[in-house]
């Protein structure tokens, strides 16, 4: 009877400590998966307005993937979600430029270059519904020959990367850079 209870307890450990590790997604499902870390000690500050501004200019490798870099914008939300920041005061814009512009693409303007259907734009529409505003760069847009019609229904247009990063870096927003 004992073997059984130090075998049971055993998994008991082994279940819980399983289920710590396994990945979240409090604000952005089903992306961007982080750990919680509850004995971190340098967290999110509740009484902080998170404002950054996301200079995003990485491209997929795999067009068939979805971009990680975008990822990387969920799992920041994610991340402060879990350590404590109060979502209601995080302000995320991402300008996107550069080999990233496709990311943003239409189904029909993606499949036309790459032959697959845009697998961003479930992680884009989930990004926009936590309150992220996404911005395609205009210059890269026309440097790229992508129509503004072909930009999906979530993304804003900008007149470029540079004039967005600008005007929010003086507005106080903190440039991270994917």
């Amino acid at each position: 009877m004992i073997k059984h209870k130090i075998i049971f307890s055993i998994l008991f450990f082994v279940a819980v400590s399983a289920k710590a590790q396994e990945r979240q997604n409090p604000v952005v499902s089903p992306f961007g998966g982080i750990y919680d870390i509850p004995e971190a000690t340098i967290k999110a500050d509740p009484e902080l307005e998170y404002k950054v501004v996301i200079d995003l200019v990485t491209g997929n490798e795999d067009a068939k993937e979805f971009n990680w870099s975008l990822n990387n914008v969920a799992r920041m939300l994610n991340l402060h979600a879990i350590s404590g920041a109060d979502m209601s005061r995080m302000k995320v814009v991402v300008a996107v430029h550069g080999e990233a512009t496709y990311s943003i693409a239409n189904d029909k303007r993606y499949k036309a270059k790459y032959g697959v259907e845009n697998p961003n734009k479930e992680l884009i529409k989930a990004l926009t519904n936590a309150g992220v505003t996404i911005a395609v760069c205009g210059q890269s847009l026309k440097g790229r020959g992508v129509a503004t019609d072909e930009v999906l229904e979530e993304v804003a247009i900008a007149t470029s990367m540079l004039t967005t990063v600008t005007t929010y870096q003086l507005k106080g927003y903190a440039l991270l850079k994917f």
